[in-house]
Order: structure tokens, then C-alpha cells, then sequence
């Protein structure tokens, strides 16, 4: 079965989540104290893993500002914490037909809820059962013939039928045997026999958090009282799971009268989790696990001073040393510390949903992308996973279905300024948010966008987005005659100007990416341009200026138009006045610069009021709404053609 939706109430910060969608994947992104470990807790509470111990505590774990008002709040005696709504699979349904026969589930959905004061600490189900079908399987298996039948006229459901059958004087063979198949079933309800059937069908919650990570060093001896006591800290814990998983326990080491053979299962346990590690783990590949097993020498501080004391250290085989793991980077004892978890958890509980609570946050933000993928690519196969974030790089942004907004929803009354506290809410609209919740999802699409737009390609730096629009229409219509257009592999990426091109050519021009520049180019740029070169962070011969093909010492991209086809480009786009037209006289008069788009400039400064400021996009969004301008064959049209042919013939001969 699969968990499908959930909504927490009355639990810390939360008074009512709102109830929320879950997938295979889910991520709760929002800020510190936004109430995403509360969210986790009470999920984990409804089930929690049976290696984990933990509760609720109505004392602690109640909202404290109604805590005097429990029974107000609550005329039930109860205060749910979590709903959660389940979907069964084919496995679960066949294991209840088998017992009770086909569809005697009404709905594949059922829900469980708990909360504080619940009655015997159970956990409360919402199931749909026919209970009149359960009897008539049950019937029918014990083939009961149409005279012992009688006694359950108008019965429907079990306890019904063991109440008329347990009333028989003289019951038949196959109506004690109903009647003892019906009892037993829990309470002779079916429904009840049902849940007991799904229950342990019914998947765990298995919680660990970025502050969990195992002991470096552990002295055995002193381990094994701790465990003894029930106060084995959550270092500790992480160690014995490890111990689990390399199939040996805490007594045999202890015992082992030949260490050997036990030190040999942990190195082979630690290398095959290093193993995995590595397959993920990008930050640094020469670094190996090792566990040595000795007894505690006398200098050594209390409690590694005597007894068994294990010491697992990490080996940096570039530097030929070991320190002990809690003198690694948090990251990667955290990452180790996990593993270990998780390879023991998939033999106890193979089907645990798995809540991580800001897992990776020690992490490099490169080593949070490796952990994401360790996640999609090893634990959802088997497992549900619910984790919290606020770093950009834990959001799944191939999988942005999957994230839900957590926030501590605070309204302020408008009269008197004083806050109206509505706990924290969780929400798949992330519009519905404030911008200080969205930032790591800001974040992360900002840096999704920058990779996906240049790794990988041909990046073709122009200046701005009004750029970007003349090239692509003039490509299309120079592809419309047969013509050489831009090669489909360019990616046309506004750089912001000459100045911005340098940053971003350092920024991005170490990952492998085919970088070329189209410049606009004014007389005050020239000294800039020449900069540029000499740096030597462009290939020769791939930085081009609008200048190099229009034949002119200033240029801009816009000059690659034959004045008498920008002038009829900048009356569709601004539609002045009759008598105000721009014509291609007046737009070569306007000014005495060589480019157009400064002569446009100086030309739309004597234009009537009503007419809009020139700008540099105004044109260019015309000329992609109306690209049938480019069609006919005027020599205006022709000559603009010819140049831009020019220049797609240029940048398309750079590609290998």
C-alpha cells in the first residue's frame, strides 16, 4: 500500500497543515522554524520504525497556547494529530479476498488516524467492508446447504451471525465451523478482521536527520551497559546498525575470542556501503572506510581506556592517513552514517516510507545534488520518501510535482496590528506563499535555468533579449527561402553587454561549453572589446562585432535592417500619427551617428505625446508578431537578408 495524502493538526506549530498529496517523492521546502520536522514527527508517530522508539507527549507536543483549552477544543476526549489516507495495491487486496472473498472492499482509499488520548494508544481506521459479503464467503466456504442457511435470515455481518449461531441448540457440523471461523475474527467483525489483515501490511516510518551520525569511537563494553539501561545515544544506535548489517552483533564482539574473523565482516560491510558511497558521492573519491577493533589502552580517556574499543576511521589515500570519522567533513560522516541506516533498515523493513529531516545540509551544494540522486535512484525503487529542505539544491526541479510549500502563517489584524497565528500551512500553490518560503525554490529554478541553457551547447552571446528576437526571426525567414539560417544547435543567451561578457565567459566557460560573441560595438567599446581579446578567454575568432558585417565603425544588431525596413518596422510597432510616419530620410537625418537604433532614438524624441518612447524591444516583439514583413522581395528586404545570411554563415562555420 502506498501513502497518498496526510493532514497534521494540534502538533506543535501546526493546528491544521491542510491536507496535502504525497508521491513516491515528496519535498517540503520552507524556512527555518517554518514547522517542517513537526510535520515529520507526527507523521512518524502515526508508525514509527520498530527500531526507532518514539511518541507524542500531550504536554509537550500539543500547541502550548491552547494547552489550557484542551477540553474546550476537544468535547470528545480526543485531539487527532495525523490523518493520513492510504491506497492499496493488488498484493494487499488479494490478502484480504483470500480471507474474506472478492470485493468485499468497497474503495481502495482507507484512512488512519491518532492523535492525544486515543483509547488504548490504538490507531483509528476508516475502511469501507461489506460485511455482508464477508459472511456469505464464509458461508459458502463452509458450504452450508439451504437449512442451516435459516438461522442467518437477515443477518449481515458477524457479530450478527455468531449471535444466532452461538444461540443453536443442536448447531450442525458446518455451522460450528462457521461459527468458529467467525470467532476468530477480532471481536467477530469483519471490518476488524480486515484492518488485522492491512495492519501489518501497512508500511513504517523511518526517521533520521542531518544531526544523526555514528559514533566515531565506541567503547563496546560500555555500549552494551547503555543498552542494558535504554540509554543507548543516537550515535550509538547508527553504530549498532552497522553491526546488524555486517551480520555480527554487540555481544559477539565482545566475546569473540578470535577478533579477526569479526573485524573482517565490519570491513567488508564498510567497504561495500564505501562502494556505494562513491558511486554518488562527487567531492572526493580517494577516501575509504576502516574499522579497527582493540582494547582500550590505559592513557586513552574514559570509557576507551579499558574494555573492547571499536575506532572507525577514515583513510585519505592521497595522503597516505587516517582520522578518526568524527574529524572527517560532517558531510561525509553523515552520508556514511546514513548508509548504514538505510542497508540495515531494507533487511528488517523493506518497505519503511523513509523521512529525512534537512538531510545533506552539511553538504557541499554539488554533494546535496549527489545525495538527490542517491535518493531518486536507490530508495525510491522500493520506498516513499517525505524530506525537508531550504537549500536550492535538495529541490527535485525534474520532479517540481513533487515539492509542497511548508509555512508558519501569520495574518495581522489590520485595526489594531496585533498577529492572527495560523500555524503552519503546507501548499502545492507555491503563489499562495511569501517570497522569504520560496527563495530555495527561487534558487534552485535559477540555477536549473543557468545549467539547462548552456551545458552541453553552443552558446551564442548577444547583448539583450531584443537580440535574440532579430536573429531568430531573420533566421526563420532566411530558412522559409532555402536560405542559411542559425544552426538549430546555437542557444542565443542575452549576456547584459560588453561588460557582463567577460564574467560570463569565466563563469561557464570551464564546463566544456562552446562559447561565441555577438557584440554591439560603439566607439567608447572599442578599447573594452580589445580587453576582451587579449584575455584570451574567448577561442580567436569568436568574438564577432555587429560592425563586421554591416560595413560601418559602430554598429549595433539592428543595423544589420536596411534603413527603409526599419523605418516601416518602427511605424508598426509605435503607429504614429499621419504626417509623423517615420520615413528613411528622416530616420538617416535624425542624427549624425552610423547607428540606426541611436538615430531612432533622436528621431522619436520629436514625436507627438502620444506616441510611446522608443525602446530597444518595442521593434523587435513587432517583428516577431509580424514576420510576413520579411517576406516580400523590395531591395530593402533583400539587402537586410543578404547581411543576416552573413552572419549566420559566420557563427554556424564555428561548429565543429
Amino acid at each position: 500500500m502506498k501513502l497518498v495524502k496526510a493532514q497534521v493538526q494540534n502538533y506543535r506549530s501546526v493546528e491544521d497543515s491542510g491536507a496535502f498529496e504525497i508521491g513516491a517523492l515528496t519535498c517540503l521546502v520552507g524556512k527555518n522554524e517554518a514547522g517542517k520536522t513537526a510535520i515529520l514527527s507526527a507523521l512518524r508517530a502515526l508508525r514509527p520504525s520498530k527500531s526507532q522508539d518514539f511518541e507524542i507527549d500531550e504536554t509537550i507536543d500539543y500547541p502550548r497556547r491552547f494547552s489550557t483549552r484542551f477540553d474546550d477544543r476537544h468535547p470528545n476526549g480526543e485531539a487527532e494529530v495525523i490523518r493520513t489516507w492510504w491506497k492499496l495495491e493488488a498484493a494487499d487486496i488479494a490478502a484480504v479476498e483470500k480471507r474474506f472473498g472478492p470485493g468485499v472492499l468497497k474503495s481502495d482509499i482507507f484512512q488512519v488516524h491518532y492523535g492525544f488520548r486515543y483509547d488504548d494508544d490504538k490507531r483509528s481506521w476508516v475502511i469501507e467492508v461489506d460485511e455482508a459479503k464477508c459472511l456469505e464467503h464464509l458461508v459458502s466456504k463452509h458450504a452450508l446447504d439451504a437449512t442451516d442457511r435459516n438461522v442467518l435470515h437477515n443477518v449481515s455481518d458477524g457479530q450478527g451471525a455468531e449471535k444466532a449461531l452461538a444461540g443453536l441448540t443442536e448447531p450442525s457440523a458446518k455451522q460450528t465451523a462457521l461459527l468458529e471461523d467467525i470467532r476468530k475474527v477480532r471481536k467477530s467483525r469483519f471490518i476488524l478482521g480486515v484492518i488485522d489483515i492491512l495492519e501489518p501490511r501497512q508500511p513504517r516510518f523511518f526517521f533520521t536527520s542531518h544531526f544523526e551520525r555514528m559514533s566515531g569511537m565506541v567503547s563496546l563494553n560500555k555500549l552494551q551497559q547503555d543498552r542494558q539501561q535504554n540509554k543507548v545515544d543516537v550515535g550509538d544506535k547508527i553504530f549498532l546498525s552497522f553491526l546488524e548489517y555486517a551480520g555480527t552483533t554487540l555481544e559477539e564482539l565482545i566475546a569473540a575470542d578470535r577478533r579477526e574473523a569479526l573485524k573482517a565482516k565490519c570491513e567488508a560491510a564498510s567497504n561495500e556501503i564505501t562502494e556505494e558511497i562513491f558511486q554518488f558521492w562527487s567531492q572526493n573519491n580517494a577516501l575509504e572506510v576502516v574499522i579497527e577493533i582493540d582494547s582500550g589502552k590505559p592513557s586513552d580517556p574514559s570509557p576507551f581506556n579499558t574494555g573492547i574499543v571499536a575506532d572507525i576511521r577514515i583513510r585519505n589515500t592521497n595522503h597516505k592517513a587516517t582520522l578518526p570519522l568524527s574529524e572527517r567533513s560532517a558531510g561525509f560522516v553523515w552520508f556514511f552514517s546514513f548508509l548504514a541506516q538505510f542497508k540495515q533498515l531494507k533487511k528488517t523493513e523493506s518497505n519503511a516510507i523513509i523521512l529525512l529531516d534537512e538531510p545533506g545540509l552539511t553538504l557541499h551544494g554539488k554533494a546535496q545534488g549527489d545525495l538527490l540522486r542517491y535518493i531518486v535512484e536507490r530508495l525510491l525503487p522500493d520506498h516513499q520518501v517525505i524530506f525537508t529542505t531550504h537549500s536550492p539544491f535538495m529541490v527535485p526541479m525534474d520532479r517540481l510535482n513533487d515539492v509542497r510549500i511548508v509555512e508558519d502563517v501569520i495574518h495581522y489584524n489590520p485595526k489594531t496590528g496585533r498577529p492572527d497565528l495560523k500555524g503552519t500551512k503546507i501548499h502545492a500553490d507555491v503563489l499562495e506563499v511569501s517570497d522569504d518560503t520560496l527563495f530555495p525554490l527561487q534558487g534552485a529554478l535559477g540555477y536549473e535555468v543557468t545549467q539547462s541553457m548552456f551545458i552541453g551547447s553552443h552558446t551564442w552571446l548577444v547583448e539583450g533579449p531584443s537580440d535574440i528576437l532579430y536573429l531568430q526571426t531573420l533566421s526563420q525567414a532566411l530558412r522559409k527561402r532555402n536560405r542559411e539560417g542559425m544552426d538549430r544547435r546555437w542557444t542565443l543567451c542575452p549576456s547584459g553587454g560588453i561588460d557582463k561578457i567577460a564574467p560570463f565567459v569565466r563563469l561557464f566557460g570551464g564546463n566544456h561549453i562552446d562559447i561565441a560573441v555577438l557584440s554591439d560595438v560603439a566607439n567608447s567599446d572599442k578599447k573594452k572589446i580589445e580587453a576582451v581579446k587579449k584575455e584570451q578567454i574567448l577561442k580567436a575568432g569568436r568574438f564577432f562585432t555587429a560592425a563586421d558585417f554591416v560595413g560601418q565603425q559602430e554598429a549595433d544588431v539592428e543595423d544589420l535592417f536596411d534603413p527603409a525596413l526599419f523605418a516601416e518596422i518602427l511605424n508598426g510597432a509605435y503607429k504614429p500619427p499621419a504626417g509623423k510616419e517615420v520615413t528613411k530620410d528622416a530616420l538617416l537625418a535624425a542624427s549624425e551617428t552610423e547607428r540606426i537604433v541611436k538615430k531612432a532614438e533622436a528621431l522619436f524624441k520629436l514625436m507627438p505625446q502620444e506616441v510611446a518612447e522608443f525602446d530597444h524591444f518595442g521593434p523587435a516583439r513587432w517583428l516577431l508578431d509580424n514576420p510576413q514583413i520579411l517576406d516580400g522581395d523590395s531591395p530593402a528586404v533583400l539587402a537586410t537578408l543578404e547581411r543576416a545570411e552573413k552572419v549566420f554563415a559566420a557563427f554556424n562555420a564555428l561548429l565543429s
